[in-house]
């Protein structure tokens, strides 16, 4: 009876930690929404509407919010989308392919000097942007690379942060026995990363793409100091050039929209690679 009595005890504060703690997961995940939810709805509202404070109620303005928006004369919202999404897709691409090509060269190769790359690597990964933005901005000046998306784009090969990432992920996941049975099956470097380590890394690099599209597509700093063409801006600089309009003509229903319209391509970017993250950690799971 005692022995019931323990087990018994045991299960009930097993369930109350279980149900404690799903409670906080529901509490986080809701509170998480709620500004989404917010957004959605405000971008239903008018300026009048807005003005006159909060709502969990949808309007009616939806439509009229979207083709004040889309056809604002002031900026370009397509081209703009059309901008950030050029850049971000090329970030993410290059960031993860050579951070993961770095990764595994540190990885998998002995040399000398192997321990001082990783640490001058880690130590840059200190260094914020902010610090070095006057000397790349006049650098690009320069080399008169101003009003162009090179400078944005071609810099993100240099991802300290997701490099360690992919070097932790590989360590864990990549023995040297497959890059040995590979090299004695006649297969040279680039053939066995591209066809061995990256289908291993997938799990890895879905997770780091989401990450770099969203860091880029959210970028604002870099690329208002770069791009001063009306055609080259990206959305968040619209974004800023619309909540700096002349007050008279200033339509937060408009500026709703706008950030919606803005979201929408990280929402679905995450929707596609995270149906790779969950089919690599099943995967891993069956393996082991």
């Amino acid at each position: 009876m005692n022995h019931m009595s323990r087990n018994t005890k045991g299960m009930i504060q097993l369930f109350i930690l279980r149900l404690f703690a799903y409670l906080i997961l529901i509490f986080l995940s809701v509170l998480c929404l709620f500004f989404f939810y917010l957004m959605v709805i405000n971008s239903t509202r008018s300026n009048a509407q807005l003005a006159r404070g909060f709502s969990l109620v949808p309007e009616g303005n939806f439509l009229k919010n979207l083709v004040n928006a889309w056809n604002d004369s002031s900026i370009n919202i397509p081209r703009g989308m059309l901008n950030s999404l050029l850049i971000a897709l090329s970030t993410a691409v290059l960031t993860t392919y050579f951070s993961a090509l770095t990764a595994y060269g540190i990885h998998v190769y002995d040399f000398k000097g192997k321990k001082l790359a990783f640490t001058f690597i880690m130590a840059v990964m200190m260094i914020p942007p902010q610090v070095s933005a006057l000397g790349f901005v006049q650098m690009m000046n320069k080399m008169n690379l101003t009003n162009n998306y090179i400078p944005l784009i071609i810099p993100g090969i240099a991802a300290p942060v997701v490099f360690f990432y992919m070097k932790q992920y590989m360590e864990s996941v990549l023995p040297l026995e497959i890059i040995d049975a590979a090299r004695v099956d006649g297969s040279n470097e680039f053939y066995t990363f591209n066809t061995i380590v990256l289908p291993i890394m997938k799990p890895a690099i879905a997770v780091q793409m989401i990450f770099s599209f969203v860091s880029s597509w959210n970028n604002y700093f870099i690329p208002a100091l770069l791009l001063d063409e009306a055609e080259l801006k990206t959305v968040p600089i619209m974004i800023a050039q619309l909540r700096s309009a002349d007050y008279s003509k200033f339509d937060m229903g408009k500026v709703y929209m706008f950030i919606l319209l803005s979201i929408l391509p990280v929402i679905i970017t995450y929707i596609f690679l995270s149906k790779s993250i969950i089919r690599g950690v099943t995967a891993g799971s069956v393996k082991g």
